[in-house]
């Protein structure tokens, strides 16, 4: 039987440096996404250990009476903060050039290359350490789940999702969407993509 995955983006941060927590509307945004998640049989919750990701999974923990377990793995790419004395637009650029070219390291982080293999096996691994036809559910990062997806499938199958995908990919996974991924023998179907119909 197949693992069925969830990836959830955390849900809308403070707008500040460093590894900052939900803003207001974000709260909202993860009790939703835990309400979706209330009824579903859901195995295991992991989360990324950046504070956005680990409060948007503590609202999940909280209606599916799961523990989150936090995995460095499911961290973002790179994060505004890890560099000392980075502006912000300094950041924008190193992401979008790491976007761009998925095999530059930058200063600070993984380079887009790294960040898709590690979410890659990580879901391998967890593949194998649950019980087959397990549903588990993983709070990350809109640039890691995109890496991943990038690494993974082939242009032509993610263009059935969005035209240009890999162009325009740093602005398809919004906060708190849900991307659903079925994985069957280590093959990949990807059934849902950045949706937010839970958040309406």
């Amino acid at each position: 039987m197949a693992t069925t995955f969830y990836l959830v983006r955390h849900a809308v941060k403070e707008k500040s440096v460093g590894d900052v927590s939900l803003s207001p509307k974000g709260i909202l945004q993860a009790q939703a996404t835990a309400r979706y998640f209330r009824n579903l049989p859901i195995r295991a919750l992991f989360s990324s250990p950046l504070r956005r990701a680990s409060e948007t999974a503590a609202y999940i923990a909280l209606e599916a009476k799961l523990t989150v377990a936090v995995d460095k793995r499911l961290r973002e790419r790179a994060n505004w903060g890890d560099l000392p004395g980075q502006t912000f637009d300094e950041f924008v650029a190193m992401w979008e050039r790491c976007t761009r070219d998925p095999d530059y390291l930058p200063p600070a982080g993984d380079s887009a290359k790294q960040a898709g293999e590690r979410l890659s096996a990580f879901l391998v691994e967890s593949a194998k350490n649950h019980p087959p036809g397990s549903s588990i559910v993983l709070v990350a990062h809109g640039g890691l789940i995109t890496d991943f997806l990038v690494h993974t499938f082939s242009e032509n199958e993610l263009n059935v999702w969005h035209p240009n995908f890999v162009a325009v990919q740093s602005s398809l996974i919004p906060e708190c969407s849900i991307t659903k991924l079925v994985n069957d023998s280590g093959n990949y179907k990807l059934d849902v993509f950045a949706s937010i119909d839970h958040l309406a």
